[in-house]
């Protein structure tokens, strides 16, 4: 039988990088990996400003001020957020000014408003009105420098802010905006077409007769590949006929297919049926679930076909194709996170074969419980975990208190 390493190495042999690179409005580019190194073209803050409300004062006009004995300064002019004619600060006055204004020529310190007690405008201790108050009593002596945020504390103009393959999320979003960036260059996704293969399927929704089951491997399938980044098309549903399973499969404009069922050992194994000799070898990989597997090209589409049953389906998935079809698409990140987690409970393992069981990671406690029993068809337990026990082929028991490799699902 071929190992899990050997049989990921065939898949992902399948997907080279892609090269294609697009550019999108930052409104679109939500999950997208970026396509290239960012480099800042300007710094961040771009100008000296505040980083409090309050007042811009020279720190040695106010250096002996105290709550007994505060320093009072005219105010003479007001700096709020926006204003781009910020005029100079005269020695012995303070400017009213808001976070993130522009710091004026010759200030060095904020004061805090709560610092201060604003004279001729509202009761000390309050924030002011907008009126600009005559003059402002400032209780604290600030040291130079404070409550200042500095031209490219942030970022330098010519730094790598983020790299590529980095997933545009919330905080990458609000970086590009910030550095003035309209769009992002990005690696826009692979089409992914899931084929699910089977007489006995009925879509949900419809009733059933006696032999007959609701199809669950398409929609999962599909859900895990846009996860994972690609746009997942769905092909409803592809009955136990090699002819027609052709049909479908060549009129597919994807740049993946994945199909589930069908690769057994069975009479009506309709996906082994048409592809054998057609660029698909079918192997057996030492695990369970998920021993059947076939992988190759047909017609030039790359094609990954994984078993049926719903647990083994999706373990598949996440073992093989997800790290290959996040590769292909730049992802810095391929892989699911690894965690190492003390098991609370013994288990038992076949001999020669990597395991992957369904279980439950208590990320405060560090601890990893196993749900349901190891069969493929136990989806119900397959929903209740939130992550894999990857159990090495050379084990075939654990003892409770034994640490484990865990693949977090969650991330």
């Amino acid at each position: 039988m071929r190992t899990v390493a050997e049989h990921r190495a065939v898949v992902a042999a399948l997907l080279p990088r892609s090269a294609a690179a697009t550019d999108l409005p930052l409104t679109e580019a939500a999950g997208r990996p970026l396509a290239a190194d960012l480099v800042a073209g300007r710094a961040l803050p771009a100008f000296d400003n505040s980083a409090m409300d309050g007042y811009a004062v020279r720190a040695h006009d106010v250096a002996a001020a105290s709550e007994d004995e505060p320093v009072t300064l005219p105010v003479a002019a007001d700096i709020p957020a926006g204003r781009t004619d910020t005029p100079p600060l005269d020695p012995g006055t303070a400017h009213r000014i808001m976070t993130g204004s522009p710091l004026p020529v010759g200030a060095d310190a904020i004061v805090p408003v709560e610092d201060t007690a604003p004279l001729g405008g509202p009761a000390p201790g309050t924030p002011p009105a907008n009126a600009v108050p005559g003059r402002v009593a400032i209780r604290r002596a600030p040291t130079a420098g404070r409550h200042i945020r500095r031209a490219g504390s942030d970022v330098t103009p010519g730094t790598v802010v983020l790299e590529a393959g980095a997933a545009l999320g919330a905080a990458q979003l609000g970086l590009l905006s910030a550095l003035g960036a309209p769009h992002a260059t990005v690696v826009p996704p692979l089409k992914v077409l899931v084929l699910s293969t089977g007489s006995e399927l009925v879509e949900p929704g419809r009733d059933l007769l006696p032999g007959q089951i609701h199809e669950s491997n398409g929609i999962m399938l599909a859900a895990a590949a846009r996860e994972a980044g690609a746009v997942a098309e769905q092909a409803h549903f592809v009955a136990d006929d090699a002819d027609a399973f052709l049909s479908v499969l060549r009129s597919a404009d994807a740049d993946l297919v994945i199909t589930s069922g069908g690769v057994s050992m069975g009479a009506y194994e309709v996906v082994k049926d048409a592809l054998a000799g057609r660029g698909v070898e079918f192997v057996r990989v030492a695990m369970q679930p998920g021993k059947p597997q076939g992988a190759g090209i047909v017609d030039g589409t790359p094609v990954v076909t994984l078993p049926g049953n719903p647990v083994s389906s999706l373990v598949s998935f996440e073992v093989f194709v997800r790290p290959a079809l996040r590769a292909a698409m730049g992802y810095r990140d391929t892989e699911r996170p690894r965690r190492r987690a003390v098991l609370s409970e013994p288990l038992v393992a076949p001999a020669g074969k990597t395991q992957f069981r369904r279980g439950v990671f208590d990320r405060d406690a560090g601890t990893v419980t196993t749900v349901g029993p190891p069969g493929s068809h136990h989806l119900r337990w397959m929903a209740a975990s939130n992550c894999l026990l990857e159990i090495a082929a050379d084990t075939t028991a654990l003892d409770a208190g034994a640490e484990v490799t865990v693949r977090d699902l969650t991330v």
